[in-house]
């Protein structure tokens, strides 16, 4: 396995993933391109700036109803005027080929280019982003997304509109689901890892698509967690937290930017010159396209931004938006607004050279054709090997919050009874932003069992928000006749994702009133949790002996958990996301900044910074998960003074009686500077893998950079004292201190 990045590697470029070489990309100055542009019209150049979902080959599913129109042929004849420059959400053979004959009608015969919501895998799912990143492992995001590309490119597929990589530090927000959790530096490593995935070295190989880094910017920040809301959020936890991701992003080579529906600081993310402008393309230097989100532009109107389409046209443009999604808001207005001399030509052509780029980038004037391939669309799509990796990633994403007495793993000849509504289901077994994947292939929990020969009988209890009469009567007898119980109880993939924000973070009550009648049994239980966000656990659900966050694993959901179940994979995930005690806690977020009354060690104290019910800490923190087997952390070294940089050193040892993978976290915390930081910031993680007894030492680099933060417009680095921790969560470890001269 390669060596982990740290996000210093990152940001200071020429640094690796796997042997791909990183850097912000250098755009040359292509004839072909400068030719095009001086012979279109601005009518024709709008086309290129604007793109739809694609009504050519439709994906079957209500996708932001109301607002797509027209029909395939009406499509059609709108490419054969120049009118669109990118199709979304198709996929398939026939159709692509249709419309890019279209689009090679026009006078001009500039291709389209294809691009699609390829989240986590297309025909064949992936864990979804935040449960993948509880691996800790860059390597197995860029994999994922290395298979999710060919999959994507054998369908006719270009451009794949991911990563996200905003950070989000609600789990009430639905979209926590698509991203990496709520720390910045693991966000930032896998954001990389899945933009290398995707682009590989060159984005001509048909093989590879381009990414989009989204959304730009600080759309994890919503106010309440609620979806589509406003944002208040300080200067510095925008550079520290929001931008970093993007910021590496940029640096690694991504082809483009997708910007967010929230404002900032009162100005919407589409219609923020500052942004988009200012920063992206002045300070850190991007030279690729940025796309608005879905119908993004339009809703400037409602924002109170602009008074009208035209208006909101000319501001998205103007501030940085090069191409409009869905609204045709380009189309109808640019041509006009250069006309009156509202939108010079030159930021015209700037745009339009960057689409132009984008399409020659990918290949797509050499060959209009590239990866629109019947034999790749018959032998390139849910592979053999793409099914053992959806396994493999679905394994390694589970993680093990609690295992009182060793339940797990479970004894080959166990009589099991699996319980609970997503038991048999496999309607909700892939997640959110999977709407393209092939339900054919999803395997259940209850299919996963039987796989392997379990003795298993499975009773549903309860519909996931409703009873079912003699469902709690049924299931508590199949506990009765049980060594061990089961209980596959959660959300739906409905009820995590876009517009999905959840006042109450818990399993609905009918699945509570199941999970009670078994607990009554006294039989052991061991919870199958199904979730798309950290979750508050309650009840007889939050006291089992062995909880498993399952999260939605993909298409070999069912095999993957077995494996787990049964031991032949050893749990060593770590939560990506804090598990309040209550959901009245979120925002919850591991690395929060100290108070002038923080709650001390020992029991609850008046007048601290707590809610009357708890403490201000999470019932699973961020970096928590458990092992069949156990380990200790010892011999941490930390030099006593540093100049540039230190080795932070200390041993791990496999205290248990199996072979296992332990990943060792490095934290810090500046305790005296200028503005309050953080009571734990991660900045370093290794994955050690050790048999039962072995030992081994693990070191990890501080250097300066990694101690800055963002204060009055730069960043700086303070002298002085700083915790440091070697832990296996963000709550544990013994603390360690150095002095910064």
């Amino acid at each position: 396995m390669p060596a982990i990045l740290d996000r210093r590697q990152i940001l200071s470029g020429g640094a690796t993933i796997a042997g791909l070489t990183l850097g912000a990309p250098v755009f040359a100055q292509s004839d072909r391109i400068e030719s095009l542009i001086a012979t279109m019209t601005p009518q024709e150049k709008a086309g290129q700036l604007s793109c739809f979902s694609d009504q050519i080959r439709p994906i079957g599913v209500p996708f932001n109803p109301g607002l797509a129109s027209g029909g395939a042929n009406e499509q059609l004849a709108r490419i054969k005027t120049g009118a669109i420059g990118m199709l979304f959400n198709g996929v398939g053979y026939a159709g692509a080929k249709a419309a890019q004959d279209a689009a090679m009608q026009t006078r001009l015969k500039i291709p389209l280019i294809f691009a699609g919501d390829v989240i986590h895998g297309l025909r064949t799912a992936y864990p979804l982003p935040i449960a993948e990143a509880c691996a800790f492992d860059p390597d197995l995001a860029m994999r994922t997304a290395r298979a999710a590309a060919l999959e994507s490119t054998a369908l006719g597929i270009h451009w794949t509109f991911a990563p996200m990589v905003d950070v989000a530090r609600d789990q009430r927000w639905g979209r926590v689901a698509e991203g990496s959790g709520e720390d910045p530096y693991l966000g930032t490593l896998l954001g990389v890892a899945r933009v290398r995935g995707f682009q590989g070295e060159n984005l001509k190989d048909a093989t590879r698509v381009a990414a989009c880094a989204k959304h730009f910017a600080a759309y994890g920040a919503v106010s309440g967690g609620m979806e589509y809301n406003f944002t208040e959020i300080s200067p510095s936890t925008l550079h520290e937290v929001h931008l970093a991701p993007f910021r590496a992003a940029v640096d690694a080579g991504v082809a483009t930017l997708m910007s967010a529906f929230n404002d900032i600081d009162g100005v919407p993310a589409s219609g923020n010159r500052w942004l988009m402008t200012d920063l992206l393309r002045g300070e850190w230097k991007f030279g690729g396209m940025v796309v608005g989100d879905y119908t993004a532009d339009e809703e400037l109107i409602a924002h109170g931004y602009a008074k009208d389409g035209r208006d909101a046209a000319r501001k998205a443009f103007m501030a940085g938006m090069d191409m409009a999604m869905q609204s045709d808001l380009f189309n109808k207005w640019l041509p006009d607004l250069v006309e009156k001399g509202e939108v010079p030509v030159a930021r015209l052509d700037e745009g339009v050279r960057r689409v132009l780029h984008l399409k020659e980038q990918i290949g797509l004037f050499d060959n209009p054709y590239r990866s629109v391939s019947q034999k790749a669309e018959r032998t390139s799509v849910s592979t053999p090997a793409m099914l053992k990796l959806s396994r493999e990633a679905g394994a390694r994403s589970i993680v093990l919050l609690k295992n009182e007495g060793d339940v797990l793993p479970l004894a080959k000849t166990a009589k099991i009874a699996l319980v609970g509504p997503f038991a048999e289901d496999v309607e909700n077994v892939v997640g959110t932003w999977a709407f393209m994947a092939d339900a054919k292939l999803n395997v259940s929990i209850a299919a996963g069992l039987r796989n392997r020969k379990a003795n298993v009988t499975v009773v549903k209890g309860s519909d996931v928000e409703a009873a079912i009469p003699g469902g709690i009567e049924a299931a508590v007898a199949a506990a009765q006749g049980a060594d061990v119980v089961l209980l596959a109880v959660g959300e739906t993939q409905l009820m995590s994702g876009e517009a999905q924000a959840r006042v109450e973070i818990t399993v609905p009550d009918a699945q509570m009133a199941l999970a009670e009648a078994i607990a009554a049994t006294g039989k052991p239980v061991v919870v199958l949790l199904r979730h798309g966000r950290a979750m508050a656990l309650e009840g007889a659900v939050k006291t089992a002996p062995a909880i498993l966050a399952t999260w939605f694993l993909g298409s070999e959901s069912g095999n993957a958990i077995a494996d787990v179940l049964f031991g032949d994979v050893n749990p060593s995930a770590k939560l990506s996301a804090s598990f309040p005690v209550y959901s009245g806690q979120e925002p919850y977020f591991y690395n929060h900044k100290v108070t002038g009354r923080p709650q001390p060690d020992g029991p609850l104290s008046e007048y601290k910074a707590r809610y009357r019910e708890t403490r201000n800490e999470a019932l699973y923190p961020f970096g928590h998960g458990l092992s069949y087997t156990r380990f200790a952390v010892s011999n941490i070294v930390v030099p006593t003074q540093m100049t540039d940089r230190i080795a932070v050193t200390a041993t791990v040892a496999n205290t248990g009686q199996r072979a296992g993978d332990e990943v060792v976290q490095l934290y810090i915390h500046d305790v005296v500077a200028s503005h309050t930081r953080p009571i734990r910031e991660l900045k370093g993680f290794q994955r050690v893998a050790l048999a039962p007894g072995q030992s081994k030492q693990v070191q990890f680099t501080l250097a300066r950079d990694d101690l800055r933060f963002w204060i009055d417009g730069k960043w700086v680095v303070e002298p002085g004292t700083f915790h440091v921790w070697v832990a296996t969560s963000s709550a544990g470890g013994e603390r360690k201190e150095f002095e910064l001269l």
